[in-house]
């Protein structure tokens, strides 16, 4: 049943990206063109594709983590994500990477905690609409990629009892915890629970792996359980930072108001959402320079991987080759916290629809050098770009497209779909005003703060 069920996902999305690449590569002669909404004409098809786009839907249920849309959870994370003081030297904080005045991400190319880390930080807008996590994808879910950079030596440093004991022997941390996710177990016997052990299996005399090893199989089990706890707390809390109602949004509530009606009255302001330039940048995207085979969706991102030839970094002693998505398929089938492991809440992970990707997920050569395709929502809002931070704006990115002079160290297979843009500085400058017609509003101060206490 399920493999018949993969088949036909697979064949219908096959089908859907080959009619929007070719629909992009140019509208029938035949297709009606008109101006009775917009000054610059579109076609019947750059109109579905561009309402194709919007609105932004609410995040999708994630039934792997049952503390998902609990508010409670959420303000708990919420606390902990601003919350420096277990880190590796009491100063790294989920937000030092992933600040929400820098677009969710931290502005540098290579990001640093505890030391500096070989990736890009990417946003965490709309992160609740991923499909995978990480640049690499070594993650299934939300929760299951915050435990990473919690014990990742460059980031957070830290390891999973140094955060028990963090909680436990803090009063209002610990009632905040029980009160949501239950009792904590008693950590006063330091021979049963030291203050730092995690697994370090790549290394069997690390410290933090002794005294894991010398832990008993429940109380492994039971720090564990407290680790996605905390993690299924992040994850509720980062849910609810969403980029929507962006002026292009306001544009396509106004072209759907004025094609069904058949004229702009009364639909005048919201077709005023996004300029003219923003608009010839819009009508590109959706056609000639088929942004939309890979930023498709109202979200703008497949959530899928690609290669896209950018190669290794130019200081192959400061990065190492990234392999991308081929390791990562590797690391997400393995992991203890992946959606079909012990610790996630969906019961049945053989039969269900959600842990499918996972169970029909396989690793091919072509993974070599892929990479997530993040979402355009707020994109001005979140520079540098690429899993390695080389392109410090937008224009470089466009620059990157419009020419593709890919490197002679590219990693893997660039996507033989990819074509020159050959596009005019103007041009280019249209599709940048239409990516920054994709800022949503504002989140308020509740969302961006740590609260005053970790109790809702």
């Amino acid at each position: 049943m399920f493999q018949r069920e993969s088949l036909s996902i697979l064949v219908l999305t096959g089908l859907l990206s080959l009619s929007i690449s070719l629909a992009a590569c140019g509208d029938q002669p035949t297709e009606n063109v008109d101006t009775l909404c917009t000054t610059t004409p579109l076609t019947e098809g750059e109109r579905a594709r561009i309402m194709s786009l919007s609105p932004l839907g609410k995040v999708p249920e994630n039934p792997s983590n049952k503390y998902a849309n609990d508010e409670k959870a959420a303000h708990f994370g919420q606390y902990l994500f601003f919350d420096t003081g277990f880190s590796a030297n009491n100063k790294v904080s989920c937000a030092t990477c992933h600040e929400p005045d820098k677009g969710w991400g931290d502005g540098l190319d290579l990001s640093k905690g505890v030391d500096e880390v070989d990736r890009h930080a990417p946003t965490l807008w709309n992160v609740g609409y991923g499909r995978w996590f990480f640049w690499d994808g070594r993650a299934d879910s939300l929760w299951a990629q915050a435990v990473g950079p919690v014990e990742a030596d460059y980031e957070m440093g830290s390891n999973r009892l140094k955060l028990l004991h963090y909680i436990a022997n803090n009063a209002k941390l610990k009632a905040a915890y029980e009160g949501v996710f239950g009792t904590l177990p008693d950590v006063s016997d330091e021979k049963r629970f030291p203050k730092d052990a995690r697994p370090v299996p790549d290394d069997p005399g690390h410290p933090h792996q002794v005294a894991w090893e010398q832990m008993s199989k429940e109380d492994q089990k039971a720090a564990n359980l407290v680790f996605t706890n905390v993690a299924k707390a992040f994850e509720a809390y980062q849910r609810k930072i969403v980029s929507k109602e962006a002026p292009f949004d306001t544009f396509v509530t106004g072209l759907k108001g004025c094609l069904d009606a058949g004229s702009k009255d009364g639909h005048e302001d919201k077709l005023k959402a996004i300029s003219e330039e923003a608009i010839k940048g819009m009508k590109k995207f959706v056609g000639s320079a088929n942004c939309i085979a890979c930023h498709n969706s109202p979200n703008f991102s497949d959530s899928e991987f690609h290669n896209i030839g950018i190669g290794i970094n130019e200081d192959p002693n400061r990065v190492p080759a990234d392999y991308g998505r081929l390791r990562g398929i590797d690391a997400v089938k393995q992991s203890l916290f992946n959606m079909m492991g012990p610790f996630s809440d969906i019961t049945d992970p053989d039969k269900s629809p959600y842990a499918a990707k996972l169970r029909f997920l396989q690793k091919n050569d072509f993974n070599a050098g892929e990479f997530k395709t993040p979402t355009l929502r707020s994109v001005d809002t979140s520079a540098p770009y690429m899993h390695d931070g080389r392109f410090k704006t937008l224009k470089d990115v466009l620059h990157y497209y419009n020419k593709l002079e890919t490197e002679t160290d590219v990693i893997g297979h660039t996507e033989e779909s990819l074509r020159k843009l050959n596009l005019e500085e103007n041009e280019l400058d249209e599709i940048i005003a239409f990516l920054k017609s994709l800022t949503g509003k504002a989140l308020p101060s509740s969302l961006t703060t740590q609260p005053a206490s970790p109790s809702k």
